[in-house]
């Protein structure tokens, strides 16, 4: 039987439930799967030289994750023009000499929404973090009724290029986030790594976040319960996790992988997120979290 093959690039990625998420779905459909994690930086390789190695080792495939998003998509060969706009991918398939491209964050964040919030607009909202992930949920929100973006990222210039390009789209829609915020908005999104383990636990000061928003989402999935969560819910935020961006996006993946289902994703979901859970305990018990 034929072994699939399959990987992530990225770093900090060793609590990562991608390999149990795909090995999982393998195994419902009766197929035999390995997923390895490359961390380049360990490896002592860059991004490219991670590519190279995966394709060498016979991989069918790569997720790629944080920090390695957008010069991922500067690799690719083939792409669907929606995702050539979104200058970012998480996902690549290779076929012979040729690497295609494809963003499973962008498919999933828009499942997620529309699963929380149905078909009401996203409104006015902050985002937080404008590389990889944050790129996908900010050209996400142009779909789901959003009629402001305002930007904010550690690096001001990559919040400047993303607001143009978004205006490039729609006229207006987007703008770099000063300090005047207003003291209510629809909506407030964490796309930044804080929250994840090793990094600041909130993406913003607590005195920087608006009084008062009606949702909020958060991309980190590892712990499950970030500050940022534990903010939004005291402000009675409907909130949208990081793990079930994490479960669409993988569904998505696989059937780029595969070319077939997840046969029962309820079990896979309910899995992972108690390995998760009692990971964030184990973390919490050992006063291992990073609260800085």
């Amino acid at each position: 039987m034929t072994i699939i093959k399959l990987g992530l690039i990225g770093d900090n990625i060793l609590s990562s439930s991608a390999p149990s998420f795909h090995i999982r779905a393998a195994q419902q459909q009766g197929i035999d799967l390995t997923y390895e994690l490359i961390l380049p930086k360990s490896r002592g390789m860059d991004f490219r030289a991670a590519l190279a190695y995966a394709k060498e080792a016979g991989l069918r495939g790569v997720n790629v994750t944080l920090p390695y998003k957008e010069v991922a998509f500067k690799h690719i060969d083939n792409a669907a023009p929606a995702i050539c706009q979104l200058g970012a991918i998480n996902t690549i398939c290779f076929d012979g000499d040729t690497m295609s491209g494809f963003n499973t964050d962008f498919s999933g964040f828009l499942l997620c929404y529309r699963q929380a919030r149905g078909d009401r607009p996203a409104g006015d909202v902050l985002l937080v973090g404008a590389g990889g992930v944050g790129r996908s949920v900010a050209f996400g929100l142009l779909q789901l009724g959003a009629h402001k973006i305002r930007l904010l990222d550690k690096t001001p210039d990559r919040a400047d290029q993303l607001a143009a390009e978004l205006n490039s789209v729609i006229a207006g829609i987007a703008e770099p986030a000063g300090s005047d915020l207003p003291s209510h908005l629809d909506g407030v999104l964490n796309c930044s790594p804080a929250g994840m383990y090793g990094y600041d636990l909130l993406p913003l000061d607590e005195t920087q976040f608006p009084d008062s928003f009606d949702w909020a989402f958060d991309a980190v999935y590892q712990p499950v319960e970030t500050g940022f969560k534990l903010l939004a819910t005291a402000r009675r935020a409907k909130f949208i996790s990081g793990f079930e961006l994490f479960i669409h996006q993988g569904v998505d993946a696989f059937r780029i992988f595969t070319g077939l289902e997840v046969n029962d994703l309820e079990t896979i979901r309910l899995a992972l997120f108690d390995t998760v859970h009692h990971k964030q305990h184990d973390e919490t018990q050992h006063g291992r979290l990073d609260r800085h």
